[in-house]
């Protein structure tokens, strides 16, 4: 964590780690769970500061009763919400507060056996993950409002694993957008400083991420007395330690895609496009994401439930091969249409036949699978 400035400088981002209800210390033996927090209060000054250690110890409280990340996160926002309410206008030594302040946040569980972790996330960026290859993808999670907007907030949860070797990052806006950047340029920034990482120091990761913003190498002007931020910054990394055995992992990513959420099908489009940045076939990427469009719209559009797009790169024996599948709850199977001319829809199929290497559909239990 790095404060903004001095005097009255101070800000509302925070980060913490907490032992859940079952964890053991120190997670030796990668047993038990974890909560990882970070989030950022509105404004820098003394309130957003007294806030931010209110809604600290709020969090922390929430998260020792062993309630889950979206249950931790809509509590959490009740008591801001409570908090905003009962304010008057002023802080203590009576300077103008500006009225109520909201939070952003993210929740994250670990389990640091399996490596699972659920997220919950109002309003904060979403987390990355370094790939033991390099390859580094932003993760999009479902998301509410940040904290203290709404009483009765609902936050959804998104799990993702955290395979051996990888690194999660998640940070506050201040990493992000520094230095005259927006959210999208600063987080390609940060992308390419977590690509060129080597090696398994995160300390040396955090400050080369923190360095970058104020640092050797930036437009700020460095030395001792020239330390002001336009921002506070806070940065959590989390790396699962490597399996004893080298092996080639899978590069994988994972998300759902909700029915009252169709706009997440850009995103969805996106994350085959990170999770191939060094296919050297061009065709065959906009042919791989073409197919991802077609396969999850179908089921936003032909079934009531959600999507699960799970895609895979692996090395075969003699090239890389590329995997997705897109899972719903729906036992109808998909059939192969003949559509007009003129018609727009009813062409999926017909372009799945052209395209993949090879396709089929898994019945699996409740519902199905098209890979």
């Amino acid at each position: 964590y790095v404060p903004t400035g001095g005097g009255l400088q101070v800000g509302g981002d925070w980060y913490d780690m907490i032992r859940l209800p079952g964890g053991t210390e120190g997670g030796t033996g990668g047993a038990g769970r974890i909560a990882l927090v970070i989030g950022d209060v509105q404004g820098h000054d003394v309130r957003a500061a007294a806030l931010m250690g209110q809604l600290r110890i709020a969090l922390r409280a929430y998260a020792s009763e062993g309630h889950r990340p979206d249950a931790v996160l809509s509590r959490a926002s009740r008591f801001l919400y409570g908090v905003n309410d009962g304010y008057d206008g002023a802080d203590g030594a009576g300077a103008p507060g500006g009225g109520p302040r909201f939070a952003t946040c993210l929740y994250l569980e670990v389990d640091l056996e399996t490596g699972t972790v659920d997220i919950a996330r109002a309003g904060h960026p979403d987390p990355a993950v370094r790939m033991v290859d390099g390859t580094v993808l932003l993760r999009p999670t479902a998301g509410g409002l940040p904290l203290g907007i709404d009483a009765d907030a609902d936050y959804p949860t998104t799990r993702l694993t955290l395979d051996p070797g990888e690194t999660l990052m998640i940070c506050t806006d201040g990493l992000l957008e520094t230095g005259g950047h927006d959210l999208d340029s600063g987080w390609e920034r940060v992308k390419r400083l977590l690509e060129k990482h080597r090696g398994d120091d995160l300390e040396e990761l955090a400050d080369s991420l923190v360095e970058a913003v104020h640092g050797p190498g930036s437009h700020h002007t460095t030395g001792p007395l020239a330390d002001r931020r336009e921002d506070d910054i806070a940065v959590l990394l989390l790396s699962r330690l490597p399996a004893t055995t080298v092996r080639q992992t899978p590069r994988r990513t994972l998300m759902t895609i909700a029915q009252a959420e169709p706009e997440r099908i850009a995103e969805a489009r996106e994350q085959v496009r990170q999770l191939l940045h060094d296919w050297t076939d061009e065709d065959q990427l906009d042919a791989a994401v073409l197919m991802v469009s077609e396969m999850v719209t179908n089921v936003l559009v032909h079934t009531d439930g959600d999507a699960l797009l799970t895609a895979e790169v692996a090395c075969g024996e003699k090239a890389r091969l590329l995997r997705v599948e897109v899972s719903d709850a729906s036992d109808e199977l998909p059939h192969k249409r003949h559509p007009g001319e003129m018609a727009s829809s009813g062409r999926g199929l017909v372009l799945m036949e052209m395209l993949a290497d090879a396709w089929g559909v898994a019945p699996r239990g409740e519902g199905k699978t098209i890979w």
